[in-house]
């Protein structure tokens, strides 16, 4: 019956869970995607420094200016590839107040957290019904353990005393 009952939650609850969660999860995100967009935009910077180092392989840190669309003149530092010569041009991210920042979140980014959250809602639904499960087998086999015991101790002596004579 229990196990029923629980298959019958399983069924049904799973995809309540799974959905409801990653809808939740993915509309979230969305509303982080547009109020990044609206408060990032990507402008042309020009590298002012000379980037330092032998290393081929990683990102050196730079000086960086570029204009806002209101005119005002900024400048930053943000990591740029090994070999990027004085006088390069670049296009970075900055948000209202000119500072660098990374790129907004896309609608992409968001679905994905929809589904990888969904999913791990179902996979918790399975765990919890498979941990349900095992806590009313392991409440069962105590209470009959519980049980033989009792009936053990009425029969045993009867049964000692069989052997005695």
């Amino acid at each position: 019956m229990f196990r029923r009952v629980l298959m019958l939650l399983l069924v049904l609850g799973l995809p309540v869970a799974a959905l409801s969660t990653g809808l939740t999860a993915y509309e979230s995100s969305m509303r982080t995607v547009q109020a990044q967009v609206a408060e990032r935009h990507e402008v042309t910077a020009r590298v002012t420094s000379n980037v330092h180092g032998d290393d081929r392989v990683s990102k050196q840190r730079a000086q960086i200016r570029w204009t806002e669309r209101n005119g005002i003149v900024r400048t930053g530092i943000t990591l740029v590839g090994p070999g990027t010569p004085k006088g390069a041009t670049m296009r970075v991210w900055v948000d209202r107040d000119g500072a660098i920042t990374g790129a907004p979140m896309n609608a992409v980014t968001a679905k994905a957290n929809g589904w990888f959250v969904g999913g791990m809602a179902a996979l918790c639904a399975v765990a919890g019904f498979y941990a349900a499960r095992a806590a009313m087998l392991l409440a069962l086999d105590r209470r009959r353990y519980a049980q033989w015991d009792v009936e053990w101790d009425l029969v045993e002596p009867l049964w000692s005393e069989r052997f005695r004579r």
